[in-house]
């Protein structure tokens, strides 16, 4: 979970601003463009494609493969579903190499990579850390301080071995990977390929809020106009994108968790929920990197995640806070704001 519900209205609305795009079968001096949106739920979330095409039955068979696609990247990196590949290989990779599927092998290689951007803020083995901290947001017992140091140590992304094409090995005994940070960016991307193969030009592909990837632009417009996470209310963010993705972190709010109770995303460094008031929107070229950034300057804070997005190419972000604190940086798109900034 990247985005809490209060997101969604805002970013939801992208799928029928175009509607009125479609051409007219009566304008012969242009082809006749559908609009085909479909949801289907996988991953834990909503996922919902929008395309454009002259055959609505041709872009409902190229979402359907694409959604195939998205159901078949969960069975393997899902860490609730115990056969999947992801649940095997924390079973079985702690000081035995493993082979996994080429897919698998993908997307933690693509993680260790933000991890060593990071320096190890961004760490998808935080997943004990993880799990005992859902537990305790599941009513259980508050960890202990002593709970939290043994499974500490448990965590390091340099623990990790990879052997290419797939064999992977932990360097641990009790080392497992989380993939909830990276992976619907990377199945997003995968169902943009699979949408591009299928010879669908423009689409919207948008996973559970969180994470948006924008092909080509709708018909009569040069980009998809993306309205970004404001829990200010009062600054509006913007992107327009072609061919780009973005991704929303924030840290899950009391409001739906409870009074006092502990957010979803950890911090490697503290082994604790990370205490942040900002929500952070990362826009890069694949939505496996807007994802896995979204995570990662959330973590970082403004001042060390503008450091870290001026070293990347194509690259932007905001922050935004409640209070309307907001800090931005610009390698990519530009982000632009509501009338009344």
């Amino acid at each position: 979970m990247r985005c809490n519900k209060r997101a969604l209205a805002p970013l939801l609305c992208v799928f029928f601003s175009f509607a009125s795009f479609v051409h007219s079968p009566a304008d012969s001096s242009l082809p006749v463009t559908q609009l085909v949106y479909r949801k289907k739920y996988v991953m834990g979330t909503i996922f919902e494609i929008a395309a454009y095409d002259k055959s609505s039955a041709h872009a409902s068979e190229a979402i359907d493969k694409a959604f195939q696609e998205v159901v078949r990247l969960d069975e393997l990196m899902s860490n609730y579903d115990p056969k999947s590949a992801l649940s095997n290989l924390n079973r079985s990779a702690n000081f035995h190499a493993t082979t996994v599927p080429s897919d698998l092998y993908r997307v933690i290689e693509e993680a260790v990579r933000y991890s060593r951007l990071s320096g190890g803020k961004f760490d998808i083995s935080v997943a004990p850390l993880v799990n005992l901290w859902k537990a305790a947001m599941r009513g259980e017992s508050a960890p202990s301080l002593a709970q939290e140091q043994e499974l500490r140590g448990c965590v390091g992304y340099d623990k990790i071995e990879l052997a290419a094409p797939d064999r992977i090995t932990f360097h641990s005994s009790c080392l497992q990977l989380d993939l909830g940070a990276i992976g619907k960016g990377y199945a997003v991307d995968r169902a943009a390929e699979v949408l591009h193969s299928s010879g669908i030009s423009a689409a919207l592909i948008n996973a559970g809020g969180s994470t948006i990837y924008a092909m080509g632009y709708p018909p009569g417009k040069t980009a998809w106009l993306v309205h970004l996470r404001d829990p200010s209310g009062k600054i509006d963010p913007q992107v327009m994108l072609v061919d780009e993705s973005v991704s929303t972190s924030e840290q899950t709010p009391a409001s739906l968790l409870g009074k006092d109770a502990a957010g979803h995303i950890i911090d490697p460094d503290t082994g604790r929920p990370l205490q942040t008031a900002f929500a952070v929107s990362a826009v890069a070229k694949t939505a496996t990197a807007s994802d896995a950034l979204s995570t990662t300057l959330l973590l970082l804070g403004p001042v060390q995640g503008t450091a870290l997005v001026k070293s990347m190419a194509g690259v932007s972000a905001i922050w935004v806070s409640p209070a309307a604190q907001m800090e931005t940086v610009t390698g990519g798109p530009q982000i632009l704001f509501g009338a009344g900034q």
